[in-house]
């Protein structure tokens, strides 16, 4: 089966499409700085960051129907971690609430770091979206060896790209498996059937690992990748890393 969730877009052509893989990953992670080091009070700041990615998503010629569902995929997980913060910070009470035996209180100071910590979030992920969408994931890898990555991690994320469409597929044959036995009962039966399935899952890919690592030996890897694609950084390399730079201290320059 042919899965391309994940540089789905990196084909297309744009003026952030044909920059180096590396000049995107730093503007990127300047981007990400810029984000997280800003004032929680400075929310022009974020609206200029806002509408400076719109602008460079606009460009980059993604749809944005595409761009908004994976960038709504974080909300869950933020939520998740950031929900309890206005029922635990002290300060004024904006509301107080009965849950069964306890009386909960929501602070305005509360809600106020849980806005700013949802905001920061989503334009982080809106920045790594822009990145992963317009990047071919082997050159990306490329460009972050060259930046001085240890080559380790670059060779994990390497074949966890590689292999993550094979546990994709593996997946799927075992719910259609499973699917054709006529999966039901009580929640208590389902729950077990998933878990019986992730331990194969995990067994499966572990002799998988082992098997692969068997057969690169016996091939001769030592450890190291080559391609024969080899990135240049060109002048407009510089000129777009120079602009993107003097747009995200726009705001402090000018005193937002």
């Amino acid at each position: 089966m042919k899965h391309s969730f994940i540089d789905k877009y990196s084909d297309l052509d744009s003026l952030i499409h044909r920059l180096d893989p590396r000049t995107r990953f730093i503007t990127t992670l300047a981007f990400v700085v810029a984000v997280v080091l800003t004032p929680a009070s400075s929310w022009r700041v974020f609206a200029f960051y806002f509408c400076f990615i719109t602008v460079l998503f606009i460009i980059s010629r993604l749809p944005p129907l595409y761009v908004l569902k994976r960038s709504l995929v974080i909300f869950p997980f933020v939520l998740m971690i950031a929900i309890f913060i206005p029922f635990f910070k002290q300060g004024e009470v904006a509301g107080s609430y009965n849950i069964w035996l306890w009386q909960v209180s929501v602070t305005y100071s509360g809600l106020f770091i849980l806005a700013n910590i949802v905001v920061k979030s989503w334009l982080c992920i809106l920045s790594l979206i822009l990145l992963s969408a317009t990047t071919k994931f082997t050159a990306l890898l490329k460009g972050l060896k060259q930046l001085g990555v240890p080559k380790v991690m670059v060779l994990i994320l390497s074949f966890m790209y590689r292999y993550i469409f094979v546990l994709v597929d593996e997946v799927m044959r075992m719910r259609q498996a499973r699917d054709s036995r006529n999966f039901g009962g009580n929640r208590l039966r389902q729950l077990k059937g998933i878990g019986n399935m992730l331990g194969t899952l995990f067994i499966r890919s572990y002799e998988r690992g082992e098997r692969v690592y068997v057969a690169m030996l016996s091939r001769g890897f030592d450890g190291e990748v080559r391609t024969l694609h080899k990135l240049s950084f060109k002048q407009a390399d510089a000129y777009f890393g120079i602009t993107f730079c003097l747009v995200l201290i726009f705001p402090v320059l000018s005193g937002g």
